[in-house]
């Protein structure tokens, strides 16, 4: 016979112990995806240099063939500004970080949620045709 003292619940006690497990597996969870995500910030980190200079090399590559393109003038124009969006991307590398770099696509997809979901679309229709090919 149970002691007055000791209720015997075997439902709680499962429900306990259930419960317990659950919360151990979900800060697992939660501390392995921390994990993840500083290495990805790491990772991101670590080619930002690379990044960035290749972006002054495709900017430089089209300031100096820009003479070269047919199409007149217009064509030339729009060329110079691609370069001078190469050159200004390849400064915004070098001097935002991983995660200043997220905050920043976080707020310009809370601020433009239409063109954002566009872009999210298109490139998850572009990814799925490229990974579907044989």
């Amino acid at each position: 016979m149970a002691s007055r003292n000791t209720p015997v619940n075997p439902m709680a006690d499962k429900a306990a112990s259930f419960g317990k497990e659950l919360a151990d597996r979900a800060t697992e969870a939660k501390d392995s995806i921390s994990d993840a995500a500083r290495t990805a910030a790491t990772k991101i980190d670590e080619g930002r240099s690379m990044a960035a200079e290749r972006l002054e090399s495709a900017a430089s590559t089209v300031q100096d063939r820009i003479g070269e393109l047919p199409g007149g003038q217009r064509v030339k124009e729009l060329a110079s500004a691609a370069a001078d969006r190469f050159s200004s991307t390849a400064d915004y590398v070098r001097t935002h970080d991983a995660r200043r770099m997220m905050a920043d696509v976080e707020t310009m997809v809370k601020n433009n949620p239409g063109p954002a979901l566009l872009i999210a679309a298109t490139f998850g229709f572009v990814l799925g045709r490229a990974l579907s090919r044989d």
